[in-house]
């Protein structure tokens, strides 16, 4: 079985229905028409220069730039993270927390994967390397983010709930302890909840197109169960790197809460 390719043409009818959409919500007074479309053009935009990339990063396997384009997705993926969040730590430790919480989960994850599982020849192969590592960082960005906002936001709205334990001889982990753990689950719910749910509610994507791309089903599904328990591995440990580091932030070596190190809502500045 071959690959069904897609022309410009056809690509334009899916982009129509996104224009009609697009429409409707404007004749509704959503105010969501403009985003649609800004958000469609980005997309298209985005993945005919990534497409570009990688056919010309697939040509030459050389490490250096798979190395590069893995470093430039996770320098985004930072980025992502501190943008997400309502009330971020200030200066470049927000930024910093979801970067390095990222590598550390997802880089280490992706090379014992590509070491050890996928074993490709040569090991940082970017036709495995990635795709694998894009996967990984996408998961553990939205989970480090969604975790992070809650621990921050629950520790603002709990301000004297944490002092007073403070106050009562806690220590700084015990007094934010509950707050981080209501955090990780927070960021861990949408990972579980797409796992228990593959194969029944939805078909994933990368199994998606794999089938569509000719692979024997059961081969697409060896590797989608691997990627799926790879990216609840990794996003588990990049959310608990995360949470711990943040949550060391919030207080001082006198185990003091230090809220004003985190930046005000954007809706709330001056």
């Amino acid at each position: 079985m071959t690959l069904i390719s897609l022309s410009p043409l056809d690509l334009g009818i899916a982009a129509l229905l996104v224009l009609a959409m697009a429409g409707c919500t404007t004749a509704l007074r959503l105010q969501l028409g403009k985003s649609i479309v800004i958000a469609s053009a980005r997309l298209i935009v985005q993945l005919l220069l990534i497409g570009l990339v990688l056919e010309a990063l697939f040509a030459t396997e050389r490490l250096l730039w798979v190395a590069l384009m893995a470093l430039v997705m996770l320098l985004v993926g930072g980025r992502e993270v501190m943008a997400r969040q309502k009330r971020p730590l200030k200066g470049g430790w927000s930024y910093g927390v979801g970067t390095v919480s990222m590598f550390i989960s997802s880089f280490a994850t992706v090379i014992i994967a590509l070491a050890v599982i996928v074993n490709p020849e040569p090991w940082y192969a970017p036709r495995y390397a990635i795709p694998l590592l894009g996967m990984l960082l996408g998961n553990t960005m939205n989970g480090i983010a969604l975790s992070l906002d809650r621990l921050t936001q629950t520790a603002w709205q709990q301000r004297a709930v944490i002092e007073q334990r403070l106050l009562l001889g806690h220590d700084r982990r015990e007094a934010i302890l509950d707050i981080a753990r209501d955090s990780l689950r927070t960021g861990m719910i949408p990972i579980i909840n797409a796992m228990a749910t593959a194969g029944i509610v939805s078909i994933p994507g990368m199994m998606t197109g794999q089938i569509l791309a000719g692979s024997p089903p059961l081969d697409a599904v060896m590797y989608q169960i691997m990627i799926w328990l790879l990216i609840a591995a990794g996003s588990g440990f990049g959310m608990m790197t995360a949470i711990g580091m943040a949550s060391r932030r919030l207080f001082d070596n006198r185990h003091r809460l230090r809220l004003d190190r985190l930046a005000t809502p954007k809706g709330n500045r001056s």
